[in-house]
């Protein structure tokens, strides 16, 4: 399928490993021009080699409101356009809610919550200024729709960027400007690394998925084209979840 992203810009943040590593590769290989923002260039810069100049690494601390909302006018000097962001960055540190430090509980919303409200309206604000469609994707996690034990900052945060993304999709479709938030369950990444190690634990674990596997990385890609596309021009406010039917058995 042509998603019909050629030349189009997208900012991807968290973009150094994981979900955003294969969200860029996936627009990347598409034909769009990508912004990969994290805080470490070293994995970035291995994956804009891979993708011949369509991959642009930039070094932004998420935690750094001044520097998320910077990235727009990153990408508009690098590539002269944006189109789309991904806002793909996260932390989820875990723990008792009664012994997590408060700065710790503070840094899961400026990172998971925050920052991606900062972009998505300084984005915004490009497309208003430029009366141009443009396409905000929120990557949430089922803790989006259901609260986890031992993750409650972490769920907090994200189940405000759901209820954000549904607030926005409505103040600014009049501009053309669609928000939507993926929700993925377990995939294989760093994450997982500690359950991956432990084969009760992840068999425990894998119970739990009615498909019995994670999710692959390069899965989410096809998404994450389809809500940047104009393919997917009346779609917004929507909630998809990626989780091999764990949410849906519950």
């Amino acid at each position: 399928m042509d998603f019909h992203l050629s030349d189009k810009v997208v900012i991807v943040t968290g973009a150094s490993r994981g979900l955003g590593a294969a969200a860029a590769e996936a627009l990347s290989n598409e034909g769009a021009r990508v912004l990969a923002a994290a805080r470490s260039l070293g994995d970035l810069e291995a994956l804009a080699a891979a993708h011949d100049g369509r991959i642009e690494p930039f070094r932004c601390d998420m935690r750094d409101g001044e520097a998320v909302t910077a990235l727009v006018d990153a990408a508009l000097e690098r590539f002269g356009r944006l189109d789309c962001v991904v806002n793909n960055a996260g932390i989820a540190p875990a723990g008792s809610f009664l012994e997590m430090d408060v700065e710790v509980i503070k840094d899961v919303f400026r990172v998971n919550t925050l920052a991606p409200a900062l972009l998505a309206r300084a984005a915004a604000a490009h497309f208003v200024d430029e009366d141009k469609p443009g396409s905000i994707i929120n990557v949430g996690s089922t803790s989006s729709l259901r609260g986890k034990p031992i993750l409650a900052a972490y769920s907090a945060s994200k189940g405000a960027l759901l209820r954000l993304t549904e607030a926005l999709s409505g103040e600014w479709a009049r501009h053309g400007i669609r928000v939507n938030l993926i929700a993925p369950g377990a995939f294989l990444t760093a994450a997982q690394h500690q359950v991956v190690a432990d084969e009760k634990m992840l068999a425990a674990r894998l119970r739990k998925i009615p498909l019995r596997r994670m999710g692959q990385p390069p899965e989410l890609g096809p998404l994450v084209c389809y809500l940047a596309s104009p393919l997917s021009e009346f779609v917004t406010g929507a909630c998809y979840v990626m989780d091999g039917g764990e949410l849906a058995k519950l």
